[in-house]
């Protein structure tokens, strides 16, 4: 599995290396694939959790209404019962140490990928469509503060649970362009050079496919692994079209960014949605899943399925089938669709 051993190279070794990566930027699609070593603790799938149930949501300016312990318990349980044994978490609040505590306090066979959310540190009012205007200076200068805070209270749980959370990431989709929380390339850098110093665990930063391909380079040579995001669904890809969109979308990062293990951070299918209506359904997210799973575990891919449960305090308040509030392959009154259904 990923770890940060560091190991002498000799000059025959570098020769192979450098051999192993040429070999690997030309092969054709369909050929990329990695060791059994480079799966995230040994796991193909996984899911992306976060436990905001009707009613409930994150700090959005007023306050957080948070999952009770039984609610979280209740979903761990959950997953646990359908073979989910690995959890990406996106943030290091309250929510996720609640989670890392109930995982050590019963004994859940749960490994975690921990998150660092990451607040604008520049006002990318220009780039994102949702932003209708600059972000304060002020606003943005406690950012920098509260982006401190949010990693020490990562490095904190990483050494605290270091049995639980087997990887961490910096930052969630805070690169791409058309994001309302952007942070600067050498900002990222420079916190994944703090936390690597700090903890044991591979260190990542998630972000989407085509950033990836284009700017990754430079972040690419400092994280321990890199933290894929793709849609084939918001790309207007039809479910025949979308594991090829998702192997290209792979195959493209790893093309450009040879050398390095590829674990997919999200991947999903909605099963509502306002916004492509005929295209997501429970049938459709089956599929996916189906089909990812079987080129996940052929290539040695670890891929993160968007997401364990539907949460309605998601996109649109006055739009309740958008699509943000439907990836869960549970409804948000934890009854199971139809790809859970064939899981157990």
């Amino acid at each position: 599995m990923l770890n940060r051993t560091l190991k002498t190279v000799s000059i025959s070794a570098a020769f192979l290396l450098k051999a192993l990566l040429f070999f690997q930027s030309t092969l054709a699609y369909g050929e990329y694939k990695q060791l059994p070593s480079e799966l995230l603790h040994g796991q193909v799938m996984a899911v992306a959790y976060s436990g905001f149930r009707e009613g409930q949501h994150p700090d959005r300016g007023d306050g957080a209404v948070n999952p009770s312990d039984d609610q979280i318990l209740e979903d761990l349980n959950i997953l646990v019962d359908h073979h989910f044994n690995l959890i990406r978490l996106y943030d290091s609040g309250e929510n996720s140490a609640a989670t890392l505590r109930l995982i050590q306090q019963h004994k859940l066979p749960i490994k975690v990928l921990l998150g660092i959310w990451l607040e604008a540190e520049v006002s990318n009012h220009e780039g994102c469509p949702w932003l209708d205007e600059p972000i304060p200076a002020s606003e943005l200068a406690d950012n920098i503060l509260t982006n401190t805070a949010e990693i020490n209270r990562a490095v904190k749980l990483a050494r605290q649970y270091s049995d639980i959370v087997v990887a961490v990431n910096v930052g969630n989709e805070a690169l791409v362009e058309w994001n309302d929380h952007m942070v600067t390339l050498p900002s990222i850098i420079n916190y994944v050079r703090q936390v690597k110093e700090k903890i044991k665990q591979p260190v990542t930063v998630a972000d989407n496919y085509l950033w990836w391909i284009r700017d990754g380079a430079p972040l690419a040579a400092e994280v321990d692994f890199i933290g894929v995001h793709t849609y084939a669904l918001w790309e207007n890809k039809t479910i025949d079209e979308a594991l090829p969109y998702t192997i290209k979308n792979v195959e493209d990062v790893a093309k450009a960014l040879p050398g390095k293990p590829i674990v997919v951070l999200e991947g999903g299918w909605a099963t509502t949605a306002s916004e492509f209506r005929e295209r997501a359904n429970e049938a459709n997210q089956a599929r996916y899943y189906r089909e990812v799973k079987k080129w996940a575990t052929e290539k040695n891919i670890t891929f993160m399925f968007f997401e364990a449960f539907d949460e309605p305090w998601k996109g649109n308040p006055d739009d309740p089938e958008g699509a943000e509030k439907h990836w869960g392959l549970f409804k948000v009154d934890r009854t199971p669709k139809m790809v859970v259904r064939e899981i157990k």
